[in-house]
């Protein structure tokens, strides 16, 4: 077999296999697409089911949810659910009290079929023969539904309070320090995410802000190097088995020269679930197919470079 022959061999198998990962993405697209369309289908007809109790609150609440944005969807169904799992459903007809649970348990599968079929596509899409050739294509990136959920369908949605203060750390060349971590309850799903934790009792945001920056990168900011608080962030997520009801406060602030990260502060779990940290331009952010939060720091991150007006904004 000749050279030539060779490599035209090699390149039909080549070419082969990069269709079959093409063939593989799209299906995997089409599947979030139906996944994506079953959670709505089982959010409309909870809210069918809600509006049928005859409570005003209730039902705005549901009409809330299901004209809300995409963007503003989980928070406004986390609303819905919380005012259900303060509902005194023994008073509800025994038919009724059952087609709302039966509809809750049908959202909960729903939206769990639909974070696998988000889960499994982001990971092909991060392959680099993925990226390297484009093979997504013009196909919107699908990201996770997160609301919460009762352990059964008929508990009361259970959430943790979580304050916390965070802090978007930039270099003199604008970029953004940002952690690689994930989940241990989904250790295949990585995220990245900006310094920052929980509120201790008893503590201020910016001291917060001040004692996680020193613990996660061993920078010692004094309060007054902090800008803001200027985003904040409400949101409902899982970790570890357990649902917290986040609101977190972002600070910035700036480092001269180059911070040589110092993990050593670490906690156990941080430990155990943070696997890396680099800097990140907002190009990169903006390009990248990774998970980052707050999912607007691409857009957000060159307004720090700008006068800041005192105004705290929400970010998602």
């Amino acid at each position: 077999m000749t050279t030539a022959l060779v490599v035209v061999v090699l390149a039909l198998l080549f070419a082969a296999w990069v269709l079959s990962i093409a063939n593989r993405l799209d299906r995997l697209h089409v599947r979030t697409d139906a996944a994506w369309a079953a959670v709505d289908a089982a959010l409309a007809r909870r809210a069918v089911v809600v509006r049928a109790l005859l409570d005003p609150g209730l039902s705005a609440a549901a009409s809330k949810a299901e004209t809300a944005s995409r963007a503003d969807r989980e928070s406004a169904e986390n609303e819905l659910s919380a005012l259900l799992g303060a509902l005194d459903r023994s008073a509800l007809p025994a038919a009724l009290a059952g087609e709302l649970s039966d509809a809750e348990e049908r959202v909960m599968l729903a939206r769990r079929v639909h974070n696998d079929a988000v889960r499994d596509t982001l990971l092909l899409r991060r392959r680099r023969v993925v990226r390297w050739l484009r093979l997504a294509g013009t196909a919107q990136q699908p990201s996770y539904f997160e609301i919460a959920e009762p352990a059964a369908p008929s508990d009361a949605v259970m959430l943790t309070p979580r304050p916390s203060a965070r802090v978007v750390l930039t270099n003199t060349e604008g970029r953004v320090l940002l952690f690689q971590g994930f989940d241990p309850a989904r250790p295949q799903e990585l995220f990245w995410f900006t310094v920052g934790g929980g509120v201790e009792e008893g503590e201020e945001l910016r001291d917060t802000a001040v004692r996680e920056a020193f613990e996660e990168t061993g920078l010692k900011l004094a309060p007054e190097q902090l800008t803001g608080p200027m985003w904040r962030r409400r949101a409902v997520f899982s970790f570890d088995g357990r649902t917290f009801d986040a609101e977190e406060w972002f600070f910035h602030a700036t480092v001269d020269g180059e911070l040589a990260v110092d993990t050593s502060g670490f906690n156990d779990v941080e430990e155990t679930i943070i696997s890396g940290h680099r800097w990140w331009s907002a190009e990169e952010l903006r390009s990248t197919e990774d998970t980052v939060y707050p999912v607007q720091l691409a857009e957000l991150l060159p307004e720090l470079t700008r006068d800041w007006d005192g105004r705290t904004r929400p970010v998602r």
